[in-house]
């Protein structure tokens, strides 16, 4: 019969590598975290403000001058319409399109040039307008009544001239722009495009 009185024995726990890692991680008590106050919102939304004022002024008084393109050469009135008489003569193979081109030439062109309302105006009304004017000699309202006509004539009657004819046409608005030039335009013809090689 097996004793009864024996003692059960249990094993003491052994140390492990978790048991001893225990004691070596604990760590201090850490100090108390400051939490950001109701108002601390408004301290940054100030700043941002601050700092977006400041730039927004040095925007103002340098960007001018860091963005400032340098001007442009104004050119006159007398040479941008030489330059477009040149321009149209790419089109005298097209009565038409030539036509319109060289009439809107010397519309825009006695508009900028005498402030008169060209552009916006029929041929008779502006015609009409023309007769009030002392800006232009008699001769030269005539040369332009006649110019504008013919003008006319192909861009509205679908009349077709012959290229010597659009070549005529093409001289009288050369001729009027230059009879109206300004008298100091002389130097200027030498920086202007050559018409006469386009035409070549």
């Amino acid at each position: 019969m097996a004793d009864t009185n024996t003692a059960l024995i249990i094993p003491a726990p052994t140390k492990t590598a978790a048991t001893t890692n225990v004691a070596e991680d604990i760590r201090g008590i850490r100090p108390p975290v400051k939490v950001p106050g109701e108002w601390a919102w408004l301290g940054w939304t100030l700043a941002a403000l601050a700092a977006l004022a400041l730039f927004v002024w040095a925007l103002r008084k340098l960007g001018p001058r860091l963005l400032r393109a340098p001007p442009l050469p104004v050119v006159p009135p007398h040479v941008r319409a030489r330059n477009r008489l040149a321009d149209a003569l790419a089109l005298i193979g097209e009565p038409r399109l030539f036509c319109i081109a060289v009439s809107e030439t010397i519309r825009i062109y006695l508009e900028e040039r005498f402030d008169f309302r060209a552009p916006e105006r029929t041929t008779e009304e502006f015609l009409f307008e023309l007769q009030s004017t002392s800006l232009l000699t008699e001769g030269q309202k005539l040369g332009l009544s006649d110019f504008l006509a013919r003008c006319d004539l192909v861009k509205f009657a679908k009349y077709e001239p012959a290229r010597a004819g659009l070549e005529d046409l093409h001289a009288a608005a050369l001729h009027l722009v230059d009879e109206t030039a300004p008298q100091s335009a002389a130097p200027e013809q030498s920086a202007i495009r050559n018409p006469q090689s386009a035409m070549a």
